[in-house]
């Protein structure tokens, strides 16, 4: 059943800026509307309603609407002509194909002074004899009937033989009633006979009829049975819904509310069967990795992409060619060692990697021109190859007599590192660390007396005199220092005094 909303209204009102308070015209028609309400307390201002090819069974609810001017109530189940006095603007009326029967009922209208046009065409009155002159008679504001105009000699005669005419209407009517209250209760019986029909088709509570109390075939072959039948014979089913349709439409019934209100019920039935049919059944989940652990490569989208190897940066590549003017937004990335997966507006995207990559180091780009998307992989394993080297120069390490302490003891001891030069940019011995310069105080006698004769030495006798040079491989100050040292030795001995100073040691 369908009820007159307020979002119903507002959906129809979309010409007045979705506003009721103020709406003169509405449109509610082929709605399954089953009875008006509401319409006279939210939309007093309406002048135009529509309410035709409904379910409407009574005329309610509108006496408030005071500036009613056009009802249409056609194609619905109206049986009586009321509850229409306090329309006092009404100018016309719209009762084409209902089931009034009541011709009587018109005479409520005699109160609706503007009404100007009123149509009853289809209805069971309208067979009745003397049906236009009663109308014509009980309204005299009428100009139009069923279309058709009204002359002012066919209102006179109308009025001459009213007692007669309606006498003769008063009898069809009650012959009218009658055989409406057996089709009534003919409808009222069908009814219950289909609900009892229904009853007894019901099955047991699990699921099967049993006709046979003393039958021993368990209820799980019956029901496989059953079953194979319907897989064997799938069109039994269908013939059978065929049959049942064919029966409903070509039974003769009487034209009746009821008659409708099932045809109604049947149609709708057949409709919500056949959107039930169109449902789409809920996909199964798609099986992205296996159970034993394998990733499966999947193209949801459907779109074209390059998976290349860049060799010189050690990288992996993906290359997907998402749509241009899609937003960023329906993309997510998920990088994982082993495989890549992007999700494109709910589609899933998933490729096996060819080596195992670095997640946190990945990058993913989106081109502004062309809408690709780049994935940027470094590979996790495999040789990485230097663009370019800086090389370093060797360091010498010297050691002191039978062998000193290495870099790594030096570093552990605080000794401080001296700036190492080239050996092979020295040639000859640099005197200037052996001889003293003068100085300042000295005289030019002093600098030019010559040096004492060498006293012997009683120590060196037996011994060879070989006199030390100093070194030549002016490898370091090291090998110099141990020179000085020595000469010094060799002076204390002789009883001569120093006659040079070195670099202290």
């Amino acid at each position: 059943m369908v009820y007159i909303t307020e979002d119903l209204i507002r959906r129809r009102a979309e010409h007045n800026e979705c506003e009721i308070f103020s709406l003169e015209e509405v449109s509610l028609h082929q709605q399954d509307i089953e009875r008006i309400e509401h319409l006279d307390r939210w939309c007093r201002e309406l002048r135009i309603l529509y309410l035709q090819n409904n379910l409407i069974p009574r005329i309610e609810n509108v006496g408030r609407l005071k500036k009613l001017e056009y009802l249409n109530l056609a194609l619905n189940n109206i049986e009586v002509i009321e509850n229409l006095e306090g329309c006092e603007s009404l100018q016309k009326l719209d009762l084409t194909v209902n089931f009034v029967g009541r011709l009587s009922s018109v005479e409520s209208l005699r109160h609706n002074i503007h009404l100007r046009e009123l149509f009853l065409v289809g209805n069971p009155c309208t067979r009745f004899e003397g049906y236009r002159q009663f109308v014509v008679a009980a309204l005299p504001q009428l100009k139009s009937l069923d279309g058709t105009e009204i002359s002012r000699s066919e209102r006179i005669r109308a009025s001459q033989g009213l007692e007669e005419v309606r006498r003769r209407v008063a009898e069809q009517e009650q012959e009218y009633l009658r055989r409406r209250a057996e089709e009534k209760e003919e409808a009222r019986r069908k009814e219950a006979g289909v609900e009892e029909e229904k009853k007894e088709r019901k099955p047991g509570f699990d699921g099967r009829w049993y006709t046979d109390i003393n039958n021993t075939a368990s209820p799980e072959s019956e029901e496989n049975k059953e079953n194979r039948e319907l897989k064997e014979n799938p069109k039994n089913l269908e013939e059978d819904e065929e049959q049942r349709e064919r029966e409903f439409w070509h039974t003769p019934c009487s034209f009746t509310p009821e008659s409708r209100l099932e045809a109604h019920r049947h149609l709708e039935e057949k409709r919500r069967a056949k959107e039930k049919g169109k449902e789409k059944k809920p996909k199964a989940p798609r099986t992205l990795i296996t159970a034993d652990g394998r990733v499966l490569n999947i193209n949801e989208p459907k779109l074209d992409f390059s998976l290349t190897e860049d060799e010189e940066n050690n990288t992996i590549i993906l290359d997907l060619e998402v749509h241009r003017h899609m937003d960023t937004s329906l993309i997510d990335v998920d990088v994982q060692p082993s495989y890549a997966r992007v999700t494109v507006k709910g589609k899933i995207f998933q490729v096996v990697l060819p080596a195992e990559v670095k997640p946190d180091s990945s990058t993913a780009q989106r081109s502004q021109t062309t809408g690709h998307l780049l994935l940027t992989m470094p590979r996790a394993e495999g040789e990485i190859k230097v663009t370019k080297t800086i090389p370093s120069p060797p360091r010498v390490c010297q050691n002191r007599r039978g062998g000193g302490l290495s870099e790594d003891n030096q570093r552990k001891n605080n000794v401080p590192e001296r700036l190492e030069v080239d050996p092979s940019k020295r040639t000859a011995v640099d005197l200037a660390i052996i001889v003293p310069r003068q100085s300042a105080k000295e005289g030019p006698m002093e600098a030019s007396r010559p040096a004492p004769p060498p006293a012997e030495d009683h120590f060196s006798e037996g011994f060879s005199q070989s006199v030390r040079q100093p070194p030549n491989c002016s490898s370091c100050d090291l090998h110099l220092r141990h020179w000085i040292s020595d000469k010094r030795l060799a002076q204390s001995r002789r009883g001569w005094p120093e006659i040079c100073e070195g670099p202290s040691i």
